[in-house]
């Protein structure tokens, strides 16, 4: 898909209000230039959450939630950022650039799409003819209304059924061909994939029909369950079913079970456990993994209780470690033998069922369980080989209290690593705000205190030139700076929300959203007198060229002192530079 025009983003946001799309969703109130509000995206009793019309960005004290109207659409409405540029866009009456939307990246998406739609509604229509597949769906307590909200339908036995349905003309047996729903044998005789089976559609993130489950009627056929292929359409790496229909029957959703089959997702449903999604006869992807937390904060993976399942379980625990950010949640709930999610909620009921979600194991336990199994921790050897095996799993967890708390366990458990504790914690902090100019003794430094007033309001380093010499100084957050001057002079129109968005995978992230979010003296890097000034816009850009200014000073004395240490070995051409810069000083100092 063609990349969106930073500057069709950029106007879209500056056309957006902030206030009414975030205000349409969760109740704001006003406090002062900004507004606040309950977090959407935890639990808490204060109003921890502003948003600022000013900056067109909204940051949660509390979890760290932050971003421009785009990326509240997506984690509120659980939208992809396609779908979240095309609702603003709509909201403003304005059209996506034709060529950077992926339908039209191939002129015969659309037509795909409504190929394997025909088919959903063909299947749908068989099944109210066909009385076994009917008796099948009532022997498992599939209801009507489960049945048409998952569009669950049949396809008949033979081998022509659907190919002599639809397949009326080349062009739509082609389309047919390519959304997977054909079979061709070695003479090259093409016949229908699915036969006989009940017929699960797989639906996107938008609610289009893409892909399709089939299972057999009868517990000796195989295989049990039969899926697409792989399309221009499907990748059942990074799909799940039942997650459209969750995000239907879910305001909030606060957590996802994942499960192996589709039956075991409309029975969960049918039981009144609404928040089930199964992977595709795959194991759980580091796409599946993002996607799931994406939609919710805690994930319980249901596995058989057999070396299988705890297998698949690890794979998901490998999948999951490197996406485990501070307020995730992830649990692993082992089913006894002979059972499956299907067979225990239809047994016990939602309430028993839920009981067992509640006594599910945590991963943390689950994960130094496994790789303990066969470790005697009585020995020095045993837990050697533990802390080895678990310290480049450890690793990949994102900084923060889980990462932590993890490490610590594997401390009390090993030993490993209590005295290189404190020096472990510390010096992380360091290299992530390595670029960022450290504030001595609560006096900020020139640069640091120009990156806050560029970041409260972008538009000052419209008032400096291209050309910034001071970019040679040699001091911490230097080249922060130039970089996010020279982004603001490529993009004049870009918003707070916007440049953080920009720097949001980079180490200095975190620094840059407290600098944004500054509420007069609350950081050590803005004085009473500087919070002053983000309340005259005239007097916020007069400082941040002072300090421009300043800092072009101290790169002029830098490159002095550098030409007069070499003075016996300068060329003549240097000789005049530093003559010039001599007059320049001293007409500055004038």
């Amino acid at each position: 898909m063609a990349r969106i025009p930073d500057a069709f983003i950029d106007d879209l946001l500056a056309r957006s209000d902030i206030v009414e799309i975030i205000g349409a969703r969760i109740p704001l109130k006003r406090q002062g230039k900004e507004y606040s509000a309950r977090c959407p995206f935890h639990d808490e009793r204060s109003p921890s959450f502003t948003v600022s019309p000013t900056k067109q960005f909204y940051h949660c004290f509390g979890c760290g939630a932050h971003g421009t109207a785009i990326s509240f659409l997506m984690n509120y409405e659980r939208l992809e950022f396609l779908d979240a540029v095309e609702e603003l866009a709509k909201r403003l009456g304005v059209e996506v650039p034709r060529d950077t939307q992926q339908r039209n990246a191939n002129p015969d998406t659309n037509d795909l799409y409504g190929a394997v739609e025909a088919a959903a509604k063909f299947f749908r229509k068989q099944l109210g003819g066909s009385a076994k597949a009917q008796a099948y769906l009532d022997g498992r307590d599939v209801s009507a209304a489960i049945r048409e909200q998952f569009m669950i339908g049949y396809a008949p036995d033979g081998f022509s059924a659907l190919k002599d349905a639809l397949g009326g003309d080349e062009r739509r047996m082609r389309l047919l061909e390519r959304a997977g729903l054909f079979s061709k044998n070695e003479r090259g005789h093409v016949y229908d994939k699915f036969r006989d089976r009940v017929m699960f559609p797989i639906f996107d993130r938008r609610g289009r029909v893409i892909a399709f489950g089939g299972r057999v009627l009868e517990k000796d056929d195989s295989p049990k369950y039969l899926n697409s292929p792989e399309t221009p359409l499907f990748h059942k790496g990074r799909e799940l079913y039942g997650l459209w229909q969750v995000r239907q029957a879910n305001q909030k959703i606060e957590r996802l079970l994942v499960v192996e089959g589709y039956m075991d997702v409309v029975a969960l449903f049918q039981h009144g456990v609404t928040q089930a999604v199964a992977t595709l006869g795959t194991a759980t992807t580091p796409d599946h993994a993002e996607l799931l937390f994406r939609n919710a904060p805690d994930v319980f993976f249901c596995f058989d209780g057999d070396r299988a399942g705890r297998s698949a379980a690890w794979k998901a625990v490998e999948s999951v470690l490197p996406r485990m950010k501070d307020g995730r949640q992830a649990f692993f709930l082992f089913l006894p033998e002979g059972e499956d999610p299907d067979t225990l909620v239809r047994s016990e009921g939602r309430d028993g069922f839920e009981a067992r979600l509640r006594n599910a194991t945590p991963l943390s336990q689950f994960f130094f369980d496994s790789l303990g199994a066969d470790v005697n921790l009585a020995t020095l050897e045993g837990k050697g080989r533990l802390a080895e095996r678990a310290k480049p799993l450890l690793a990949q967890i994102p900084d923060g209290a889980f990462g932590d708390l993890m490490k610590q366990r594997l401390t009390e458990l090993t030993g490993v690593g209590a005295r290189a504790a404190a020096p472990e914690t510390h010096v992380p902090a360091q290299r992530a705000n390595a670029r960022m100019p450290a504030p001595q003794a609560n006096k900020p430094s020139l640069v640091r205190t120009a990156i806050t007033l560029l970041l409260q309001q972008p538009a000052v380093a419209l008032a400096v030139p291209s050309s910034l010499h001071f970019a040679s100084l040699e001091q911490p957050g230097i080249d922060l700076l130039v970089e996010m001057i020279e982004l603001v002079q490529q993009r004049p129109d870009i918003s707070t929300g916007l440049i953080l968005e920009h720097f949001a995978d980079r180490a200095e992230a975190g620094a840059l959203t407290k600098l944004a979010m500054t509420r007069g003296v609350e950081s050590t890097a803005v004085t009473a007198a500087d919070a002053r000034l983000f309340e005259d816009e005239e007097k916020h850009r007069q400082s941040f060229v002072d300090n421009i200014a300043r800092l072009e000073a101290q790169a002029l004395q830098q490159r002095i002192d550098n030409l007069q240490s070499r003075r016996r070995e300068l060329v003549e051409a240097e000789l005049q530079e530093l003559r010039e810069l001599l007059m320049l000083r001293a007409q500055n100092v004038r």
